[in-house]
C-alpha cells in the first residue's frame, strides 16, 4: 500500500479525504496525533476510484496516520502493513480516544504516517495506491477483474486494461447473477458485485459460515498434473464467500477452521478443534500462501493439513460450515 501526498498543512484546510486508487475495496482507519494524545477512528469503506471524507472541518493535528484492510472477500489481507506506529483498532466501527494503550476488545495495528496534499477545492487529500500506480479508471477496472477472478472467471491478468476477455467474463458474471449491464455505472456497484461474488452461483463453490466465529479457509485444485493449495480466506459469521477457482480442475479440495478474536483456533468442549477438512494431506502455513508442491510439508517447515474433496460436478457446491 502506497500513500501519496506531500507535507501536511495543519489547521488550514477543510475536510480530509482519502481516495482509493487500488484494485481492492478497502476499509480504512485513521490515527490523529494532537499534542500529547493519539486517537483512532474507523472503519471507512472506500471503493476503487472513489474518495471519502474521513475528517470534516478544519483539521489541527501534529501527525496523521493510516491503517487499511481489504474486505474479507479477498482472503487474508493483501495490503502491505509496514507502518511504524502501533495504534489500537476494533473489529467493528470505532472511535478510540487513547489509542496507544489497547483495552479489552481492541488490538494493536500498524499505522503509516500520511502527508496529504491540498486539493483545488481546499480539502486535504491522500491517495491509496499500489505499485501499479493505477489512475481512477484503471483502478476500477482492475478491481472488477480481481473480483471476477475470485468468482472463478478468467479475467486475468489483473492489470486495469480492458479487453474482450474481461468484457466476456463480466458479461457472464452479470448474467449468472441476474444483474443487468447498467449496474456497472451505479453508485453501489461494488457493494452489489461483492455481495454477488459471495453468493453461490454458476459453477463456483462457496463456503457459508453458519457459526458465530470467524473462519479461515483454504482451497486446493487438482488439474491432473499438480495440486495447488491456497489460503487464507476470511469468512465472517453468517456470510458466504466464493474462493477463486479458475479453469476446470479435476478435483477441488477444502479446509476451514474457526478462530477467536486473537486468531487462535477454536476448541470444542471435547478438546477437538472446530474445523472442517478431510483425509487428503496438503501443505499450509499460518500466513497467506500458495503452494504447488505438496510433499514433505513438515520437513519444509509447513503444516500438513487434511483437506476434504469437493465434487466439482455436484449440483450444489456450497460448503456449509456449522458447529456441532
Amino acid at each position: 500500500m502506497i500513500v501519496a501526498g506531500a507535507l501536511i498543512a495543519t489547521g488550514a484546510h477543510a475536510d480530509l479525504k482519502l481516495c482509493n486508487r487500488m484494485s481492492y475495496v478497502i476499509e480504512a482507519a485513521i490515527g490523529i496525533d494532537s499534542g500529547s494524545s493519539t486517537a483512532t477512528r474507523g472503519w471507512f469503506k472506500i471503493d476503487p476510484a472513489q474518495c471519502r471524507v474521513v475528517v470534516q472541518g478544519t483539521l489541527s493535528a501534529d501527525r496523521l496516520m493510516l491503517h487499511a484492510r481489504a474486505l474479507p472477500v479477498y482472503g487474508s489481507t493483501p495490503l502491505q502493513q509496514n507502518g511504524q506506529h502501533n495504534l489500537c483498532i476494533a473489529p467493528e466501527n470505532f472511535t478510540i480516544a487513547a489509542a496507544r494503550q489497547c483495552r479489552s476488545g481492541q488490538t494493536p495495528a500498524p499505522f503509516t504516517e500520511i502527508k496529504p496534499t491540498a486539493s483545488s477545492d481546499g480539502h486535504l487529500v491522500a491517495y491509496l495506491a499500489e505499485d501499479s500506480e493505477y489512475d481512477d479508471e484503471q483502478a476500477k477496472l482492475a478491481a472488477i477483474q480481481r473480483l471476477l477472478v475470485i468468482a472463478g472467471l478468467d479475467a486475468s491478468p489483473i492489470d486495469g486494461v480492458d479487453g474482450p476477455k474481461t468484457q466476456a467474463a463480466l458479461a457472464n458474471f452479470l448474467k449468472s447473477r441476474g444483474l443487468t449491464a447498467d449496474i456497472v455505472n451505479a453508485p453501489n456497484f461494488f457493494d452489489t458485485m461483492v455481495k454477488a461474488v459471495q453468493t453461490p452461483g454458476g459453477s463456483s463453490i462457496a463456503w457459508c459460515n453458519d457459526t458465530s466465529h470467524p473462519v479461515m479457509a483454504a482451497i486446493a485444485t487438482d488439474d491432473g498434473k499438480a495440486v495447488t493449495s491456497r489460503g487464507w480466506y476470511r469468512i465472517v459469521p453468517k456470510k458466504c464467500l466464493t474462493p477463486d477457482v479458475a479453469g476446470q480442475p479435476k478435483r477441488v479440495l477444502s479446509f476451514a477452521e474457526a478462530i477467536d478474536g486473537d486468531g487462535r483456533a477454536i476448541k470444542l468442549s471435547s478438546g477437538k478443534l472446530l474445523n472442517w477438512g478431510g483425509t487428503t494431506v496438503l501443505c499450509t502455513r499460518e500466513t497467506k500462501f500458495e503452494f504447488t508442491e505438496q510433499d514433505n510439508c513438515s520437513a519444509r517447515g509447513l503444516a500438513p493439513t487434511g483437506f476434504a474433496v469437493v465434487d466439482p460436478n455436484a449440483a450444489n457446491k456450497t460448503i456449509r460450515l456449522t458447529a456441532p
